[in-house]
């Protein structure tokens, strides 16, 4: 391994250390994802930067000195800038008064979202690669369940009208965003865009911007980005109407206060579509709900057949039923059910969300660690260390 792999070497075993993770790939995909995103230069400073606490230039500027790297504080403020217009970290001002930085995932809302409207064909091909290997080891795992980055959430119209009031809170999307602080933004979905450029355009809508952020930083990086545009609350009504009408399944970060709100198609979607190759796509998604079928009322239409993302509603004798391993409860086939066969079924055990993003990261963090190592996690935390 040459100087400059090993840079991407230690960077990915240092992502992978975060909650998001970044499991090393036996093809090396995950090491030319990173050479996609990062010079060998920005490389060596996320390496240096917190996959878990938010920190000012000052605290990072230490750890530069330390290292060897040499650059001034302004300079150095200047290539994190750099890099959180490039997508590759994130900034957080808001609430502390001053810029602070951290690294950011890879997947899920991370590195790879923040590309849209900038990909290549090596890229995409490259990341296809990564995300089939990646699902492929989630499957491996066994039956211990991890913590979801997302969650599913049905769509609205999707639950009886009995049932209206008993839904949570944190299933509603539209409550999701009434209680959000804004601004708000939306940006093309990548998934679909990569599919464009290979030729291989959806099949479900011809709607491109539906990738939402609905929280102050995420938001706001998006704009400053100009991967995305501002937005009004009903604009982001607008869009989720649209993604309904398309059958698209809503999937937030899982989180009260969620920062993003994907909406994705089987078709497209990069996870989702490898998700499917694996036996059962449900254990791998974070859902409250499921569907079921009536089947002296189901009359064979097939609409839901096509409707599914998921490959969950097959025909037997003449009847619609539904693989339940393959039904992440997104909905989409109830709100198109004439008949009124199919229902959405809430869960005996229910999902509740972590109160944030940080919470969320640290649940998924008591799964990675030892009780002993979450321990010196947090001291770290507190003592202004690298973590």
């Amino acid at each position: 391994m040459d100087a400059e792999d090993k840079v991407y070497r230690d960077l990915q075993k240092h992502l992978d250390g975060g909650p998001s993770g970044f499991q090393a790939s036996e093809s090396g995909a995950d090491i030319l994802l990173l050479k996609h995103l990062l010079t060998p230069e920005e490389a060596k400073i996320a390496i240096l930067l917190s996959t878990m606490k938010w920190e000012p230039v000052k605290y990072i500027y230490k750890r530069i000195r330390k290292s060897g790297i040499e650059m001034s504080v302004d300079e150095l403020r200047e290539k994190l800038d750099n890099m959180v217009h490039k997508g590759t970290i994130v900034v957080h001002s808001e609430a502390f008064g001053e810029r602070r930085y951290k690294n950011v995932g890879v997947s899920a809302g991370g590195m790879i979202d923040f590309q849209v409207n900038r990909l290549t064909e090596d890229f995409i091909e490259d990341l296809d690669k990564y995300h089939e290997e990646s699902f492929a080891r989630r499957t491996e795992r066994g039956s211990k369940r991890m913590v979801s980055q997302l969650r599913t959430i049905p769509v609205e119209k999707s639950v009886p009208l009995p049932e209206k009031n008993k839904i949570s809170t944190y299933d509603d999307v539209r409550n999701l965003v009434e209680n959000s602080p804004g601004p708000f933004s939306v940006a093309n979905c990548i998934c679909r865009q990569m599919k464009d450029l290979r030729g291989q355009s959806c099949k479900y809508s011809d709607i491109r911007e539906t990738c939402l952020q609905v929280g102050p930083d995420h938001a706001r990086q998006y704009i400053e980005m100009g991967a995305g545009r501002e937005i009004t609350k009903e604009e982001v009504f607008e869009v989720l109407d649209r993604a309904r009408e398309a059958g698209f399944i809503l999937q937030p970060e899982n989180s009260l206060r969620p920062e993003n709100i994907c909406c994705c198609c089987g078709d497209c979607c990069g996870p989702l579509t490898a998700a499917k190759k694996t036996p059962r796509p449900a254990d791998l998604y974070a859902s409250n709900y499921y569907v079921t079928v009536d089947p002296e009322l189901c009359t064979g239409c097939e609409v839901c057949i096509g409707r599914c993302q998921m490959e969950a509603r097959v025909m037997v004798d003449g009847v619609a039923i539904v693989d339940i391993d393959r039904c992440i409860g997104c909905g989409n086939c109830v709100v198109t059910c004439e008949s009124g066969a199919t229902q959405l079924i809430p869960k005996e055990e229910q999902l509740i969300p972590f109160k944030d993003k940080d919470a969320t990261f640290m649940k998924i963090m008591s799964q990675k660690l030892s009780a002993w190592d979450m321990l010196k996690m947090r001291v770290k935390m507190l003592l202004g260390m690298k973590v």
